[in-house]
């Protein structure tokens, strides 16, 4: 939690204000859990700091989480709206890997922390299944306005706050009857001809009547303090404590009935809040056929919180991309899940073992062990992978037996050696390592040689993925201008944004071409789709263009001989495009456009707005096309904005809002530093980083004009 920082104005620390603030909106909004994560910018990832209403065993899947997760809380933060979801129904299907983790009926909502200056994290409230589905206008409000005031303890802190390893369980006080007492309570449950028990949260035993340990056949100073599952062999399956966890996270009752040796049946109903869970225990006279039938207690048998954490990891791993995917995953995600600190993660190269990614090891450690040999003596990561088994070394002694050298080099006490293979082929290494001794139970060694699998698929996945996105990038490098030319009184920036994670090369392109000492052209234009054919129709586009205007053609005439090259060369792709002729001298800029959306035009001391160019249709369409100039004044201080839909045209926007706020930005932003007015204008647009298409964008400022004029 954040540290002991005295607030201003108030004598606790900002974990107590924080802590008493997130109490205080489970409590007013009839919430069965709270949670507050903070975003820790070194990363960048979400911590849960704090959380309330449920055991700190259930959220371990969710301590710690990367801003790009498919979760509704992180997708609060980048909408900077709540995030609602009304059920288990829509919570399968908007969010399925967390659907997974949370199998239970409940309500859910994702309210963002956004301060003065910055978006702090996010805090998450979770209903019992009985709710009503939709949350009202005055829910809504008391929401945001709990998050604001969590959001200002955040903001009046002196100090950036301290995130823990662990997050803090904070208490919901829940108010009794002064005149109850607990031997009046004890003797009332003790008449009664049914046994009672109570639990906490954690799912320990609070407290046993007489009947109920004599049904459970076991006395109370053995089941007091004990979970019910570790206590009584017949309860030790996954299915009697799902039902725990399923009372727990929906707040719902829960009825089942389990069969004590030899033969006789109980029935079990589970009434909880936000205390803990009451239950009744009644001999029945035959078995539910609705119960499962009683097994020999397990050899092993794993928490259901292992095998729901098995489910989370293994979705998440389907969904990582890249192999900086993958590695955050396993750091952020699988290391606290197994206690671990540090990660190796290597790939098979030329007989070599590569690491492609580590955490928690200094970067000369790396460079030693990098591209060792697959036959190396120095660690067990080649013999494990010639193996096909995991090894496991508890503390430094027993690696040393076998590898001398190992420990002294990474300075760990505790190593997971994991072979990655897919179909007998090596794919590569993961070492999981601790900083301590470290036992590994037989659970842990059956969940980490399961995962294996599952993280060498995501690697060859992902090196597959890096490999073909290097590749298109170079294509997209190669077919894009390497440098913008200068011309005294001219001042140029551009960007290009490839669209999300995907591996097509764009079609988006700009250039701007130096005519001569006074004269100028600029070009910007998008070629309909995402793929090896787009890029290649783009080249040939700008190449037509670049020949036409630098042999000296009109501005109408540079697009309508390019257009009759598209139609020559018969392409399925459209392409639309602005071409912008410069003239410093003459003091004026003739546009033509071919079907692309307006640039924006800022005149010194005058509103920014969206220019108004008279379009041509899209290039490639009619053969003998004509395309209209629209000429306007070119004064000293005048600042251009040329850009592609990608910019504007946003999922559930109106693009001509859009623009609009464009324009805005553009009239009260300081045109000097091009470079920042570009960053400005994306992050206005695409605030999250988000982006569904290809974005380019070059912006033109005319300094001064050729006769001297400022």
């Amino acid at each position: 939690m954040p540290g002991s920082d005295e607030q201003a104005g108030g004598t606790g620390s900002l974990d107590d204000a924080l802590a008493a603030a997130l109490a205080d909106t489970v409590r007013g909004t009839g919430a069965s859990f709270g949670g507050l994560f903070l975003i820790e910018e070194a990363e960048p990832v979400l911590r849960l700091v704090a959380q309330c209403g449920l055991p700190a065993a259930f959220t371990v899947p969710w301590q710690r989480l990367p801003l790009t997760a498919p979760v509704p809380v992180t997708d609060a933060i980048h909408d900077d709206a709540v995030v609602s979801v009304t059920g288990q129904d829509e919570m399968a299907r908007r969010y399925p890997r967390a659907a997974a983790v949370l199998p239970y009926p409940f309500a859910l909502a994702a309210v963002p922390l956004t301060g003065v200056r910055r978006s702090w994290g996010g805090l998450v409230l979770m209903w019992p299944a009985g709710r009503p589905r939709r949350i009202t206008p005055r829910e809504q409000g008391h929401l945001t306005s709990s998050a604001r005031r969590i959001a200002r303890l955040l903001d009046d802190a002196t100090r950036s706050p301290h995130l823990p390893e662990v997050p803090r369980v904070v208490p919901v006080e829940v108010s009794r009857h002064p005149a109850q007492t607990g031997l009046a309570a004890a003797d009332y449950l003790e008449r009664l001809p049914e046994g009672a028990l109570a639990l906490d949260l954690e799912g320990r035993i609070t407290f046993v009547t007489a009947t109920a340990a004599r049904l459970l056949g076991r006395g109370a100073d053995r089941l007091l303090g004990t979970r019910p599952w570790h206590s009584l062999p017949w309860l030790d399956d996954p299915v009697y404590e799902d039902h725990y966890r399923t009372a727990l996270v929906s707040r719902a009752p829960v009825s089942f009935t389990a069969l004590r040796p030899p033969d006789q049946p109980l029935t079990f109903q589970l009434y909880p809040d936000t205390s803990g869970i009451s239950v009744r225990v009644v001999a029945s006279t035959r078995q539910s056929e609705d119960s499962p039938p009683a097994p020999a207690r397990p050899a092993v048998a794993a928490p259901t919180g292992r095998l729901y954490q098995l489910v989370h990891l293994a979705a998440a791993l389907t969904e990582t991309v890249t192999v900086s995917d993958l590695v955050a995953l396993i750091a952020h995600q699988i290391l606290p899940a197994f206690g671990a600190q540090g990660l190796v993660l290597s790939g098979v190269e030329a007989g070599r073992l590569k690491i492609t990614g580590y955490h928690g090891y200094p970067a000369d450690v790396m460079e030693r062990l990098d591209a060792l040999a697959l036959d190396t003596d120095l660690t067990p990561a080649g013999r494990v992978l010639t193996d096909g088994t995991p090894a496991f070394f508890a503390h430094p002694a027993e690696l040393a037996a076998s590898y001398p050298r190992a420990p002294q080099i990474s300075g760990k006490e505790a190593w997971a050696f994991l072979p990655l293979i897919i179909s007998g082929r090596p794919v590569g290494c993961c070492i999981l390592s601790y900083t301590r001794p470290h036992t590994f139970t037989a659970d842990e060694r059956a969940v980490l040689t399961s995962l294996s699998g599952l993280i060498a698929q995501a690697l060859d996945r992902a090196r597959l993925y890096d490999t073909k996105h290097r590749l298109v990038h170079e294509l997209q490098r190669a077919l894009l201008p390497r440098a913008l030319p200068r011309l005294p009184g001219l001042d140029v920036a551009a960007r290009y944004l490839p669209a999300g994670h995907g591996t097509e090369v764009g079609g988006d392109f700009f250039d701007v071409l130096r005519l001569n000492d006074t004269t100028a052209a600029a070009v910007i234009g998008d070629v309909e789709g995402h793929s090896v054919a787009a890029a290649a129709l783009m080249g040939q586009v700008r190449t037509a263009i670049h020949a036409h205007a630098t042999a000296g053609a009109a501005p109408g005439d540079v697009l309508a001989r390019t257009n009759r090259l598209l139609a020559d060369l018969d392409s399925e792709l459209l392409v639309s495009c602005l071409y912008v002729h410069l003239d410093l001298a003459g003091r004026q800029a003739s546009f033509v456009s071919a079907g692309h959306v307006p640039p924006l035009l800022r005149h010194a001391r005058h509103p920014a707005g969206v220019l108004d160019v008279e379009p041509g249709p899209l290039l490639g369409i009619v053969t003998g096309a004509h395309y209209p100039v629209t000429t306007v004044p070119l004064l000293p201080g005048t600042t251009l904005a040329l850009y592609t839909d990608g910019l504007v045209e946003l999922p559930g926007t109106d693009a001509t809002r859009t623009t609009a706020d464009l324009a805005g930005h553009l009239d009260g932003a300081d045109g000097h530093d091009l470079e920042r007015l570009i960053d400005r204008l994306l992050r206005h647009t695409t605030p999250t980083g988000r982006h569904t298409d290809d974005i380019a964008v070059l912006l033109l400022r005319v300094s001064r004009l050729r006769d001297g004029a400022q």
